[in-house]
């Protein structure tokens, strides 16, 4: 995997879509300059998770953009997805990846140090979700906010060895710091999915994250 299709990572929520359909906001965040999509679902049943990934799948194959499942390695595996994200207490990630083989793109949610430390002896792992940066309302469940010090922390750690995507509380204003504090790239989810126009919100977005590099 390429660390440049982290630089602008979507995350998918249909609550905070505004009502719009999901593919709708997918193929305006891409056309904005979306470099990875999540699809995460938390509330659907599996053949309607299926039915959506599938549909997703197929408005992002032909732009070579990877769809990323949430949690689900069953429904990665039936989509041929490109890859998965795991949290702390998902599936572990050797499991993950005797499941969907080497070529698939697997990440890792982590909070701690701790979990830093042990990501190092996964060699094959292609990157890790540092969550989250700042306090958000869109996952009430995470630990308390990294902020620039935690990721600073987490990226002395793994050095250059693994990529970082930084997510929780992030928009255009504070991507520069986010990305000199160590992340390869940021991932959103109501900065483009509650955007008026989510094309111009990723727009934007994309913007900093490429001046933020430069």
């Amino acid at each position: 995997m390429r660390r440049e299709a982290l630089e602008l990572y979507l995350v998918t929520d249909r609550a905070l879509s505004l009502g719009r359909p999901l593919t709708e906001i997918v193929a305006a965040a891409v056309r904005g300059g979306v470099t990875m999509v999540q699809l995460r679902e938390k509330e659907c049943n599996t053949r309607e998770f299926i039915e959506l990934g599938r549909a997703i799948h197929t408005l992002l194959q032909p732009l070579g953009i990877p769809l990323i499942i949430n949690d689900r390695a069953d429904i990665a595996q039936v989509l041929g997805a490109e890859g998965l994200h795991i949290g702390q207490h998902d599936m572990t990630y050797p499991d993950a990846r005797r499941l969907l083989g080497n070529e698939a793109i697997i990440g890792l949610s982590v909070v701690f140090d701790r979990q830093a430390r042990e990501c190092l002896s996964y060699t094959d792992m292609d990157y890790i979700g540092a969550s989250p940066i700042y306090a958000t309302p869109t996952k009430t469940d995470t630990a308390e906010a990294l902020g620039l010090t935690g990721l600073q922390s987490i990226r002395q750690i793994v050095g250059e060895s693994l990529p970082i995507v930084a997510i929780g509380g992030i928009h255009a204003d504070n991507i520069q710091p986010i990305i000199r504090a160590g992340a390869d790239g940021v991932a959103v989810v109501s900065a483009i999915c509650s955007a008026p126009s989510p094309e111009r919100a990723a727009r934007e977005l994309a913007a900093a994250v490429k001046q933020a590099k430069s």
